[in-house]
């Protein structure tokens, strides 16, 4: 890209070790939960990782805040590698510049402090103003979440606001040390449809503002598409489709893309959309075969499929996709027409 990029990872590894069970004569394996990643996010970009329950998109963005070490690949942070930082010195000026905005506003905060002191605590853990300074900013912090007036909300406790007071004041709390980048893992399913918007809205809106880089994590393609310029689409530890939201969501060429895409209701009664099916249900992740891990789901599966791991390469229409088919050039009309439909 031609911009410098904030995020740039490539190859990120994140591998766990299963405990053998008792009495079993199988050894445990290995689960890989993130197998090979590599994306870049310019800064004031965001880019949104979506997939089904266990793809790997909260363990990625775990290891972008470096709550978890990863097993293999690079991560460079503002230029600079941070993959296996060794001292707390260099993890904490880096937790300085990354933010996450958790999916619970409810969990998210101490239930025994007031709003002040949970904004307080940041700023205490990096040493940042004086009393007056801390003050003043955690009044800034509130206002810029659009929680007016700031000070009514000082001496209140977490049980007393709602949910969707509490999701802006976890975002003013992230955002509160002027932050370069944040991850928001699914930051609006614990709310009301009603006020989803007004959260989504202030986040757009202050991202901009801030020139945040921002990673999305969400089963939600209407936030995505909403939210995000770039999409990454991830099926058991792997980016099978990424690129440009609008021809991601708009074209999907990878199976499993389409088959996401077409399980999103139509708010039209009178429409249909056609359902992709796809096989059976998510593999264990364990001890994955050779070749495609979609291979056993798969309703285009031929033989290389099975042999081969496909790679992530450019298409013509622009998204980098990981399926054989769409590397062997064969159009995407063809492909819906051969996929079985209810």
């Amino acid at each position: 890209m031609a911009e410098s990029s904030v995020i740039e990872v490539k190859g990120l590894q994140k591998h766990f070790p299963v405990r053998q069970r008792l009495f079993s004569k199988n050894s445990g394996g290995i689960l890989k939960a993130v197998d090979g990643v590599s994306f870049s996010i310019p800064k004031g970009h965001s880019i949104g990782l979506a997939g089904e329950s266990g793809c790997g998109k909260t363990t990625t963005g775990k290891m972008l805040l470096q709550l978890y070490e990863p097993t293999g690949g690079t991560y460079l942070f503002n230029g600079k590698d941070v993959t296996h930082m060794k001292t707390k010195q260099e993890v904490k000026a880096f937790r300085k510049q990354a933010q996450l905005m958790l999916q619970n506003p409810f969990e998210a905060l101490n239930p025994r402090f007031t709003i002040f002191r949970s904004l307080l605590e940041p700023l205490i853990n990096h040493q940042i103003g004086t009393k007056e300074e801390r003050a003043f900013l955690v009044r800034q912090a509130l206002e810029r979440a659009n929680l007016y007036p700031a000070e009514n909300y000082f001496e209140k406790y977490p049980h007393q606001m709602s949910g969707g007071q509490l999701q802006r004041v976890v975002l003013a709390r992230a955002l509160i040390i002027d932050p370069l980048f944040l991850v928001a893992d699914e930051p609006v399913s614990m709310l009301d449809v009603s006020v989803r918007a007004g959260v989504l809205n202030l986040m757009k809106e202050v991202t901009k503002s801030m020139q945040l880089t921002t990673v999305y994590i969400s089963h939600d393609l209407s936030l995505i598409q909403y939210m995000c310029e770039q999409t990454a689409i991830m099926y058991l530890g792997k980016i099978v489709e990424i690129g440009e939201t609008k021809k991601v969501l708009a074209k999907p060429m990878h199976p499993y893309t389409k088959a996401l895409i077409s399980a999103v209701p139509v708010p039209d009664p009178e429409k249909r959309g056609e359902e992709i099916k796809i096989n059976n249900h998510v593999p264990s992740p364990i001890n994955l075969p050779r070749g495609c891990n979609f291979q056993d789901r798969c309703p285009f599966v031929e033989s290389i499929c099975r042999e081969k791991e496909p790679e992530l390469t450019e298409s013509n229409d622009g998204p980098k996709v990981a399926c054989h088919m769409v590397q062997a050039k064969q159009p995407s009309a063809i492909l819906y027409k051969e996929v079985l439909i209810r």
